[in-house]
């Protein structure tokens, strides 16, 4: 049997790599886990993403805009546009973004048991 070099193989992406760079930035994980109760207008998702933000700064909307972009983009979200004036647009989760709730979840779940003050200060005790 011959060898094959790595090289000799196609390369493939990672899918660690790949899922990062497609939820990476500061709200896309926040915007999938507000649209899982259903469709949401842009100031609804606005809105949605400084409850329960303390201290942060407001969302830009250049910056809400591109998230929003970017999720359209990779699949997980569906731009609805009403042609209405004035401009009425929804977003809602596609069937791709449905299947990503669940991940979601389990690191919201994850986050509940290991960042919470008490985790911290045990953490921090040991």
């Amino acid at each position: 049997m011959a060898k094959v070099s790595a090289k000799a193989l196609p390369a493939r992406a990672c899918p660690v790599a790949a899922f990062q760079k497609m939820i990476s930035g500061k709200y896309k994980l926040r915007i999938v886990w507000d649209l899982k109760d259903g469709p949401r207008r842009y100031g609804e998702i606005r809105s949605g993403l400084l409850r329960g933000t303390s201290g942060s700064a407001e969302i830009t909307p250049r910056v809400l805009s591109r998230e929003l972009k970017a999720l359209t983009q990779s699949g997980l979200i569906d731009r609805k546009d009403f042609g209405e004036v004035p401009p009425k647009v929804e977003y809602r989760l596609t069937r791709k973004g449905k299947s990503f709730v669940p991940v979601v979840a389990a690191i919201r779940e994850w986050g509940e048991r290991n960042l919470s003050e008490t985790a911290a200060l045990a953490d921090a005790a040991e």
